[in-house]
């Protein structure tokens, strides 16, 4: 397991008015996952992580409860990313926390859709 930062619960209330910690992890069996599926994504970006979740660009509604896509680019790298964030809440156990379930680099085009047919639940202003 991997500390990556905290998140500021304010902006996920559209998510969730009840979660219950803004620490935010990634378990070892998600880093795999991401390698796998996602290859040199980790390796290469992972920095970013503490980033996207402390400051997204974009909160948008997932498929699944208490979860979220957030979205973040990088202007100085020209780089697209998003990751998927699983919130923990009072219904969960205790020793749950905040984790990323997914997190890789996409494309313009990606970026753009997700943004028009997706609901919008946080823009940075």
């Amino acid at each position: 397991m991997l500390f990556i930062g905290r998140i500021d619960i304010k902006k996920f209330k559209a998510v969730s008015d009840n979660i219950i910690t803004d620490e935010v992890i990634i378990t070892d069996e998600r880093i795999q996952h991401i390698k796998e599926r996602h290859p040199n994504d980790f390796e290469r970006y992972c920095q970013y992580m503490r980033e996207i979740i402390s400051n997204p660009d974009y909160i948008i509604e997932a498929n699944k409860p208490n979860s979220a896509l957030l979205l973040k680019s990088f202007y100085i790298d020209g780089k697209y990313f998003k990751t998927v964030l699983r919130l923990v809440t009072s219904t969960d156990n205790p020793n749950f926390m905040n984790s990323i379930i997914t997190f890789m680099k996409i494309n313009e085009s990606e970026w753009n859709r997700m943004i028009k047919n997706k609901k919008i639940l946080y823009k940075h202003e």
